[in-house]
């Protein structure tokens, strides 16, 4: 069956040309990140265990999650928490199949804490957390369209859709690339780095201006002093960045709320404010492709912990992002590109109810020149989307 597949123009200037552009990022400790990744490692984990023990991956879904903040007292050298952060995972999941019981919680359980040691090592978990694990189980009506026959293409759960654009604009890169650079670079060498930041960023016109709010880790700084020399640090840190992907003007300010006469200070005891006053919900964060972009089309589902298999509201987000970069790399004159994949519940996966793509093409092309080339490329990556599964259960595509 021929997929339904629109391309046009889109009749717009741009976003690289226009005047204003916000872009957002919450790293993996901000309370937001921090219950999409839960939300992700226990479906991951849910996955392999059933592929493990009945030989295929039943329903669920975990992209839901609290975190409920703490309380804390940080000090220079090293605080004290005061009341433990409180975390619920919830959700769907199977729990039996074919007479076989399946431990979800304690998966569940366990995956969450596996995560968490992994990007907040300052956390103790006998002191710093608590968690409590409701995982019920699924309507009938979405489990019966979860269940694929032998050598067919799973029906979509729901009647949703999936949203993306390439490329990234510069002031988007800059933003991944300081995330990226501070993850894996330099926090390994300064440990006072939290992994709870945010970096918002404004390009107005030919200027950027990067806010980055950055938990500090009270045991690792000793004073007022060393409190200020790592925040500049960083500030160098992150203009050096930024200027490797931009040439417009780069402007990074960092921790703007502090006020050093008093100390008040985004000091924190573990690395994140879920420490103390902030909370976290899966979903209200990044996008899948890890930016929160107001002046780009996006969908408001929560790509995190939504199951791999049928879940339009994963599924064709991470697809549409895959399609509009492979086109942009693929296909010679395209100056901007965004893909919408709308889905009907029920009906197989591969055959979305419109899979629209829009076009800015570079000044000299035209529709025709690459209306064909796009077109193969959105056609086979809907053929293939399976493969979108495979890398999920993997680990190696990001969800937020």
């Amino acid at each position: 069956m021929k997929r339904n597949i629109a391309i046009d123009i889109l009749n717009q200037t741009p976003l690289e040309q226009q005047q204003i552009e916000l872009v957002e990022r919450k790293c993996l400790g901000h309370p937001d990140s921090i219950a999409d990744g839960i939300a992700e490692s226990i479906s991951q984990a849910l996955c392999r265990n059933y592929i493990d023990q009945v030989g295929g991956v039943l329903h669920h879904n975990t992209d839901q999650g609290e975190i409920v903040a703490g309380e804390s007292q940080p000090a220079f050298g090293g605080g004290k928490i005061l009341k433990p952060i409180f975390i619920l995972l919830d959700g769907r999941a199977t729990k039996e199949f074919n007479g076989e019981k399946i431990p979800a919680e304690p998966i569940a359980l366990k995956a969450a804490k596996d995560y968490l040691r992994t990007i907040l090592p300052e956390l103790d978990f006998d002191r710093d957390v608590t968690m409590d694990v409701r995982l019920g189980t699924g309507s009938t009506d979405l489990r019966d369209v979860f269940k694929p026959e032998d050598g067919t293409i799973p029906r979509a759960n729901d009647t949703s859709f999936g949203v993306s654009f390439a490329p990234f604009s510069e002031i988007e890169t800059c933003v991944r690339e300081i995330s990226s650079y501070i993850d894996n670079t330099l926090r390994p060498k300064y440990p006072a780095y939290g992994q709870d930041i945010k970096i918002m960023g404004l390009r107005q016109g030919d200027a950027i201006k990067l806010t980055l709010c950055c938990a500090m880790v009270d045991r690792y700084i000793s004073s007022l002093s060393e409190y200020v020399d790592y925040r500049s640090k960083l500030q160098e840190e992150a203009t050096r960045i930024a200027k490797q992907c931009t040439k417009r003007s780069v402007e990074v300010s960092i921790n703007t709320a502090d006020c050093d006469k008093e100390c008040s200070l985004f000091l924190t005891v573990t690395g994140t404010s879920a420490e103390m006053g902030d909370d976290g919900s899966v979903g209200r964060g990044n996008r899948a492709n890890g930016l929160i972009t107001p002046h780009r089309p996006m969908s408001m589902e929560a790509t995190s912990g939504k199951n791999p298999i049928n879940h339009i509201g994963k599924i064709y987000n991470l697809l549409s992002s895959d399609l509009a970069h492979e086109c942009v790399k693929k296909v010679d004159g395209l100056s901007e590109i965004q893909v919408r994949l709308l889905s009907q519940i029920g009906m197989p996966i591969d055959q979305p109810l419109i899979a629209s793509v829009q076009i800015i093409p570079e000044t000299g092309i035209t529709l025709n020149d690459i209306e064909k080339d796009v077109y193969e490329i959105i056609d086979y990556g809907l053929e293939n989307i399976t493969s979108i599964t495979e890398r999920v259960i993997k680990g190696e595509l990001k969800t937020f």
